[in-house]
């Protein structure tokens, strides 16, 4: 079991490192991973299961506990990302299949990495992963309605498609992770806890193939459109982390669950983007969420260490002042 764990960690700490690999090696050979776009739907419905297993009960209790700062979070990851996306889209002139991709980025549930990153800037976990839970598993009302809202005139793509197919790969794998780890933590606890403990390499690996499918089957558009999509990206990405803390900080919350809904607003699930896009849209519509999936994971670190050192300077001062006292 240590092995195995040790193995998880490490496919997990270099997620970056493994997701720049792929995109070089399905540039350098598109055609052998091209192929790989048929099966996006079932890679992140391996990802929406490992989710459901980290999930219990008590997840959605707090539901209960706090439904005031719950609210707010999901609220502000509905309105504020779906709205910031049309409008990028619009300032910036964007084609209409990368503007597609953008807004399916921004009308796209939180993604579980925010769960991460809240911990690792010392911010309230419960709340994020209680956040998380409630605009994935309102994703398959919530996004399409956006879709339909801003580019429904462009596509030829029905509420009740995008409904079907999001409760399929998003919903569907979530509900059976709860109740299997429900199942496995009565009747096996061992086999829970390997399963935490590989499902998350898993996952990573899941999303990695998925970027490396995007890029092989984008790679004639993918030069002439780069620049505009990481600009694109990068401001979308820093509008949902301010917006997210200023929610949170305008509505009287503690910091921690202030940067809690900084990383619930501004991370999205781009794998999900990336699988809706890939299914209704063109492959172009692809790219965008793709790329947001790498710079989501250089960013978060990047925000969460900003967070963390804010604690490290103010235990610093208070441990100053009190040696000077």
């Amino acid at each position: 079991m240590d092995g195995v764990k040790k193995g998880s960690q490490l496919v997990t700490k270099f997620f970056v490192l493994w997701v720049i690999i792929a995109a070089v090696l399905a540039f350098a050979q598109p055609e052998s991973f091209a192929w790989l776009g048929d099966y996006i739907s079932y890679l992140l419905a391996i990802v929406m299961l490992g989710m459901g297993m980290t999930l219990t009960i008590e997840d959605f209790r707090r539901i209960l506990e706090r439904p005031r700062d719950v609210v707010l979070g999901a609220v502000a990851q509905w309105v504020i990302m779906p709205i910031s996306a049309y409008a990028l889209v619009v300032f910036l002139s964007l084609p209409a299949e990368i503007g597609i991709g953008l807004i399916l980025l921004g009308a796209a549930p939180g993604g579980t990495a925010s769960n991460v990153y809240t911990y690792l800037g010392k911010g309230d976990v419960a709340l994020s992963v209680t956040v998380t839970s409630v605009t994935t598993l309102a994703a398959p009302i919530v996004m399409p309605a956006w879709i339909i809202l801003f580019v429904g005139e462009q596509i030829n793509v029905t509420f009740g498609e995008m409904f079907q197919e999001i409760v399929l790969i998003v919903v569907i794998p979530v509900i059976l992770g709860i109740i299997l780890r429900r199942a496995l933590d009565k009747r096996a606890p061992r086999a829970a806890e390997a399963g935490l403990t590989v499902f998350p390499a898993i996952s990573v690996l899941a999303i990695v193939t998925i970027v490396a499918a995007v890029i092989g089957g984008t790679v004639d558009n993918l030069l002439t459109a780069s620049g505009i999509v990481i600009l694109a990206v990068l401001i979308h990405h820093a509008i949902g982390l301010a917006s997210g803390y200023g929610t949170g900080y305008l509505t009287n919350m503690s910091d921690a669950r202030s940067r809690a809904l900084s990383f619930e607003v501004g991370m999205q699930n781009s794998a999900l983007a990336v699988a809706i896009a890939a299914t209704f849209f063109s492959p172009l519509a692809s790219l965008v969420p793709a790329v947001a999936v790498v710079l989501h994971q250089i960013a978060g670190p990047a925000v969460a260490s900003y967070y963390a050192s804010q604690d490290d300077e103010t235990l610093y001062e208070a441990t100053t002042d009190a040696i000077g006292d």
